[in-house]
């Protein structure tokens, strides 16, 4: 995924870039891999409650 991002935008723009969508791309995968709701999971990173994927 990071390979087609790369592609379709040229680059990132920066190694901060690069590893915020590295780390966002790889919590959304896990997320999928263990048959989670997607968009909950994401929600509750804002909140007192994050849901840690690899948790049961």
């Amino acid at each position: 995924m990071a390979k087609v991002k790369q592609k379709v935008s040229g680059t990132f723009r920066s190694y901060t870039g690069a590893n915020a969508f590295t780390r966002i791309r790889r919590y959304v995968s896990t997320v999928r891999k263990r048959g989670k709701n997607t968009l909950d999971c994401i929600e509750s990173v804002f909140t007192a409650n994050p849901i840690d994927p690899t948790l049961a």
